[in-house]
C-alpha cells in the first residue's frame, strides 16, 4: 500500500489533542452544572449517564477522525499498466537572455514576461518534445528535447542575463538549436524552433544559418519582443539600487525592437514572424500555427497507475460518525432511582 498524499498522515498526531479537548469539554460541562445544582443532587441526576457509553462515544469519534485523515492521504494499492502513444513535434525554444531583455517596455520586463508566456505555452502542449536554448552573445542548451515539461519549466525560471557572453547572437542560437536536433535523432519536417528576442543582432549571419536550418527541414517561428521606440535598460548597482546602463561617454544606452532580421529568419524557413506588443504577447498564436503542422509518433510511454482506495476509509469514517451520533450517553435508569422519582 502507498499514499498519494502522505502529508495528511501527520494529522494522526493531532488525535491526543482532540482527546484532551473532549476531556476539557466534559470537565467544563461538569463545572458549569455544579454552579446551579448541589453536588448531592448532581450525583442523583447524573446516575443515568453511563461513563462507559461516554468513553465509547469519544473513542468512536477519535477513530472516525483517524480514518478521515487516512482517507485524505489517499491510500492506494493494486495497479494497472497503461500504454500511451504520443504524437507531436520536436520543438526547440530559443530564448534571448541578453541585457537588453531587462528593458521594461513590456511589463514587468521583456525577459520575465517571456518566461511567463513560455510557461503558459508549455501547459498547452501535448505530446511534443521540447528543448530549451538560452542565448546572448553565445548560446547554451539548457534542456535537450524531452517530454518532461516540468524540467523545462524549472530551467526556464533560472534564466537571467549576465551568465553568458554579452551581446545578442541569433546565428549561434539557431546553430545550437540545429545541433540539438542532430543529437536527438535528426531534424526534418517535424522540427520547429521558436525564437524569442528583441532582435538586436551584433552579427549579420543569422539569416544564412536560418537557410541552412530550412535545408534540414526545420521551420522557425520568431517572436519580436519590445517596443520600436528606444527605452533605457535598468541595471542594479552594487548597493542594490536601480540605475540605467550607460556607454563609455556616460550617455544612457537605449534598446529598441529590431525586427527586420527576425522577419527574414522566419521567411527563410517557411515560418511566421509575430510582434509581441506591450499589450499582447504572441506565443498562443504560435501554438495555433504549429497545431496545424503534421505530427509524428513520439516514443510511447507505459504508465503504472495505482488504484485509489480512499473510498473505503472515507466510508468507514462516515459510518463511525453516524454511530457516534446515534449512541446515547445515558444507560437504563436504576430501578431504585426510578422508584424514587415515580
Amino acid at each position: 500500500m502507498r499514499f498519494a498524499e502522505p502529508s495528511f498522515l501527520w494529522g494522526l498526531f493531532t488525535l491526543p489533542f482532540f482527546a484532551l479537548l473532549f476531556y476539557y469539554a466534559f470537565y467544563r460541562r461538569k463545572k458549569l452544572a455544579e454552579r446551579f445544582v448541589s453536588l448531592s443532587m448532581l450525583s442523583k441526576l447524573s446516575t443515568s449517564v453511563s461513563p462507559w457509553r461516554r468513553l465509547a462515544k469519544v473513542l468512536i469519534l477519535l477513530l472516525a477522525i483517524a480514518f478521515l485523515f487516512v482517507a485524505l492521504a489517499r491510500p492506494q494499492w493494486g495497479h494497472k499498466l497503461e500504454h500511451v502513444e504520443r504524437r507531436g513535434l520536436d520543438l526547440v525554444l530559443l530564448q534571448d537572455i541578453s541585457l537588453s531583455m531587462l528593458a521594461e517596455d513590456i511589463k514587468p520586463n521583456r525577459l520575465v514576461r517571456s518566461r511567463h508566456e513560455i510557461a503558459s505555452f508549455l501547459e498547452s502542449l501535448t505530446g511534443d518534445r521540447v528543448g530549451l536554448v538560452a542565448f546572448s552573445g553565445e548560446a547554451q542548451v539548457m534542456v535537450p528535447l524531452t517530454l518532461d515539461y516540468g524540467t523545462v519549466q524549472m530551467m526556464l525560471r533560472e534564466l537571467e542575463p549576465g551568465w553568458l557572453m554579452p551581446g545578442t547572437n541569433l546565428e549561434k542560437a539557431i546553430r545550437k538549436g540545429m545541433d540539438l536536433f542532430r543529437n536527438s535523432g535528426g531534424a526534418g519536417k517535424y522540427s520547429v524552433m521558436v525564437l524569442m528576442s528583441d532582435g538586436e543582432e551584433l552579427e549579420d549571419a543569422a539569416v544564412n544559418a536560418a537557410k541552412e536550418a530550412a535545408e534540414m527541414g526545420i521551420r522557425i517561428y520568431t517572436v519580436g519582443i519590445g517596443s520600436r521606440e528606444g527605452v533605457p535598460i535598468p541595471v542594479k548597482t552594487k548597493n542594490g539600487e536601480v540605475a540605467y546602463k550607460k556607454d563609455m561617454q556616460g550617455n544612457i544606452v537605449t534598446t529598441r525592437l529590431e525586427d527586420g532580421t527576425l522577419q527574414e529568419i522566419a521567411s527563410a524557413t517557411g515560418g511566421l514572424y509575430f510582434y509581441a506588443s506591450p499589450g499582447e504577447f504572441q506565443l498562443q498564436k504560435v501554438l495555433t500555427e504549429i497545431a496545424t503542422l503534421e505530427k509524428k509518433d513520439q516514443a510511447s510511454d507505459r504508465f503504472e497507475n495505482y488504484q485509489d482506495r480512499y473510498q473505503i476509509f472515507l466510508g468507514i469514517a462516515a459510518l463511525l460518525f453516524l454511530i457516534e451520533a446515534v449512541v446515547s450517553e445515558r444507560g437504563r435508569r436504576r430501578k431504585q432511582l426510578a422508584g424514587r422519582f415515580s
